[in-house]
């Protein structure tokens, strides 16, 4: 597909840079999953100074959507999106690594991926025991159901940004946006209780998100979050629209990507 079909959206870019973004190792296209229609990848963004004997900590950015079904809707891959580009070098200029990824069945994908990366993580140089998940906007509930499901002990933090939580109190504000815009509804049925008692969340809400009932799913989550004592840190952006960290370009959205970017640096570096 040729350049001028991808939709804008695809090639804006995080508002926020930082030193060594531009410096950053990239591997491109690691299978990491075959299928009959070829194989699945991954990207994987290294520091500028890292070595290739040393083991660094890792941050997912986790994919809710088919990437068959998101080419012919923005015309790339989720991936290719410079915003995800952005997002794997200003994580890897802060020290971690960056995985991005190509998916057909996101749902399965995801712990096949993660399986993959810690089954080769010698080969590819990331530390096992100590990852990370980022998600936004329909990807959140792709994001929560890895949070909920399986083996935990390795991950360490997630940050879900204007995302699309989970269905609660009764609302099916979710289903209803799945059904809407494609994305898979992989925490359908699950509740908060679920989740980790001692898992660092980052969640971040954009005050004048234009997504309908996306931030009354927030608002339920963070309700249920608080009763359960669970450990987040949340952000409420208050003139920001959906996808601030590309549309809002201001000192308030540089504050708090520079916010994600510390608390991914502290429950993942630290000792």
């Amino acid at each position: 597909m040729s350049e001028q079909a991808r939709h804008d959206i695809t090639k804006k870019r995080v508002v926020y840079q930082i030193p060594g973004m531009d410096a950053v190792t990239i591997r491109r296209d690691i299978e990491y999953r075959a299928t009959d229609a070829g194989g699945l990848t991954m990207d994987l963004y290294y520091p500028p100074d890292s070595k290739s004997e040393e083991r660094i900590p890792a941050v997912v950015f986790v994919s809710g959507y088919s990437d068959l079904g998101f080419k012919k809707m923005l015309g790339c891959k989720l991936k290719e999106m410079e915003s995800y580009i952005s997002w794997g070098k200003l994580t890897a200029a802060s020290g971690l690594a960056a995985i991005t990824y190509t998916t057909i069945e996101p749902a399965s994908d995801i712990h096949t991926l993660l399986q993959f990366v810690r089954q080769n993580a010698a080969s590819l140089g990331i530390d096992e025991s100590r990852i990370g998940v980022w998600a936004c906007s329909g990807n959140v509930p792709n994001a929560l159901s890895v949070l909920t499901e399986g083996d935990r002990n390795y991950l360490k933090c997630a940050v879900l940004c204007y995302g699309i939580m989970l269905d609660l109190e009764g609302s099916t504000d979710v289903a209803e946006s799945a059904r809407k815009w494609g994305f898979v509804n992989s925490s359908a049925g699950k509740s908060v209780d679920e989740l980790p008692q001692d898992l660092p969340l980052f969640i971040v809400r954009a005050g004048q998100d234009e997504m309908p009932h996306l931030n009354e799913t927030i608002d339920r989550f963070l309700a249920q979050a608080l009763i359960h004592n669970l450990p987040v840190t949340f952000a409420n952006h208050p003139p920001a629209p959906h996808a601030f960290d590309l549309m809002h370009d201001s000192e308030a959205s540089r504050e708090i990507i520079r916010q994600i970017l510390r608390f991914m640096q502290f429950h993942l570096l630290a000792s």
